[in-house]
């Protein structure tokens, strides 16, 4: 099986691209909370061990690589709001939530790789998309991680607040718990107002109430 290495990296070091930084969003599909990016500039001479796509890699090890990741390399973490999910659509938010990870780096990256096949229109350096990237670039594989960690805790940290929606353990997405949640409880200011699930719940409830 074939695993991320370091060779997107080097070829762009071999353009003369001084700091590369891997990017890659996770959050597009759930209902609720909001869609995160990570950037990461790795140090070629302290990577660290056992890097890969964030959804080959269980609970523990993404765990485990994350703080070796922000221990080891140049990583910034940002996120764009549901109303901006609802404002633009879903797309464009992940996109805002890259440009701004990118933006958060400590040194001033010259060149990007971008896990998919659109370079967000806002990003003012060099950069190319990779398709399938998490798996084929390290720096992007380890910005999959630190996002999905990131995010991950961060929905757990919103379930103490809205219990019986199972963010802990769904993270968002639309599982039965989730849509239980939702029938006993209703929709939640974190919840997707544009995403079809949550519009329809929104709307047949106005509905009702006229």
């Amino acid at each position: 099986m074939n695993k991320p290495d370091f060779s997107f990296e080097q070829a762009a070091k071999a353009k003369g691209y001084l700091f590369i930084a891997g990017v890659d969003e996770v959050g597009r599909g759930p209902l609720a909370g909001p869609v995160c990016a990570a950037a990461v500039i790795l140090d070629p001479d302290n990577l660290p061990d056992g890097l890969n796509d964030s959804k080959k890699l269980t609970a523990k090890k993404r765990d485990a690589l994350f703080d070796q990741i922000m221990a080891k390399a140049d990583v910034a973490i940002a996120q764009a709001s549901v109303v901006e999910i609802d404002t633009h659509n879903i797309l464009r938010a992940s996109h805002i939530a890259m440009v701004r990870a990118v933006q958060g780096l400590r040194q001033t990256a010259d060149h990007a790789l971008i896990d998919g096949n659109m370079i967000p229109r806002d990003l003012t350096i060099s950069a190319e998309t990779i398709v399938k990237g998490d798996g084929r670039s390290l720096s992007i594989a380890a910005a999959s991680i630190v996002a999905k960690v990131w995010r991950d805790r961060h929905m757990v940290d919103l379930a103490q607040q809205f219990p019986g929606y199972g963010w802990e353990k769904n993270a968002g997405y639309p599982t039965a718990q989730h849509k239980l949640g939702l029938e006993q409880f209703g929709v939640t200011p974190h919840h997707r107002r544009s995403f079809k699930p949550i519009h329809n719940i929104l709307y047949q409830d106005k509905s009702i109430s006229d």
